[in-house]
């Protein structure tokens, strides 16, 4: 048995002691807040919203499936927009879809399967493999092409799903064939992209994708960096 002299007791107390001040310590800390991404809402018209409701900065896109623009501004600016605006609380996210064509009802549509919390990661992984996607719909066939605006909606939509690669895309992420149809059959979801697409066009008076709106104002920038310089700007304090 150890007497009070010995030093290994010494030691041994001295790091209980070093242990029991960084429990303490971690026990006071802050917890951290959660990040605002995860924070996702449906407004009215049926568009996905990011962020924090009381943000000073409410940033509206208008984009399209099958806009190259609209791909080469999420692949720059998805990451930092999250990170250093939406994250921090400082910039509340609204997609809003511009309808162009078939094919792009069709991204539109299967970027919803999952609901809201799903959507950002779906709408990234679609613009992602844009080149993919748009190359099988630039290369597919006369027959395959005139499918694509005969029958139904949904009908068309699956045709253009298979056709383009977009099921086999959305299929592995994870879903099942049956969320796909889902999706597609969904005549809300329909009704609500193409009630966006009128809204854009006739209220908002978008000519182009993508278009950003910051707090109701057109923000005449088409790319990240001068989209960036706008919300720097105002974000400065008056």
């Amino acid at each position: 048995m150890p007497s009070f002299d010995d030093p290994l007791l010494d030691r041994r107390t001295a790091v209980l002691a070093l242990s029991g001040a960084a429990l303490t310590l971690i026990a006071a800390a802050p917890a951290k807040t959660a990040a605002w991404s995860r924070t996702v809402t449906t407004s009215p018209i049926g568009a996905y919203i990011v962020g924090n409701p009381a943000a000073k900065l409410r940033l509206v896109e208008y984009f399209s499936y099958t806009c190259h623009v609209c791909a080469d501004f999420a692949k720059a600016a998805s990451l930092p927009l999250k990170t250093q605006y939406i994250d921090r609380g400082l910039v509340l996210f609204e997609y809003r879809n511009l309808v162009r064509d078939p094919v792009d009802m069709t991204a539109a549509l299967l970027a919803r399967v999952g609901g809201p919390g799903a959507f950002a990661g779906n709408h990234q992984a679609i613009f992602a493999a844009f080149p993919t996607f748009m190359d099988k719909v630039k290369k597919a066939s006369d027959a395959q092409k005139t499918s694509w605006f005969e029958g139904p909606v949904a009908e068309r939509a699956r045709r253009i799903a298979a056709d383009s690669g977009l099921a086999a895309l959305m299929r592995a992420r994870g879903y099942s064939q049956a969320q796909l149809d889902a999706a597609l059959d969904s005549e809300v979801a329909q009704a609500e992209l193409t009630g966006m697409t009128n809204i854009g066009r006739t209220a908002d008076r978008v000519t182009g994708t993508p278009s950003f709106f910051l707090n109701g104002k057109n923000a005449e920038a088409f790319a990240w960096p001068a989209l960036k310089s706008k919300l720097d700007l105002a974000l400065k304090p008056a």
